[in-house]
């Protein structure tokens, strides 16, 4: 059974998501033989100040 966790920003609609999932659950059924069934799909949201790369919130890195 495959759980896929997909993490985020927030800002995407609840129809987005259900898009994402049912196209990622038709590629591990065509791809993998895997049910529709015996998959699961979990959204996590994540606020940029959140999620931090070498040490700094995404909101503050610059290039």
């Amino acid at each position: 059974m495959p759980l896929v966790r997909i993490e985020l920003f927030p800002g995407r609609s609840h129809a987005q998501k259900m898009e994402i999932a049912e196209a990622i659950t038709r590629v591990l059924e065509e791809t993998a033989g895997i049910s529709p069934t015996a998959t699961t799909v979990m959204f996590s949201e994540v606020a940029p100040s959140d999620w931090v790369v070498a040490g700094k919130p995404l909101g503050v890195l610059k290039d």
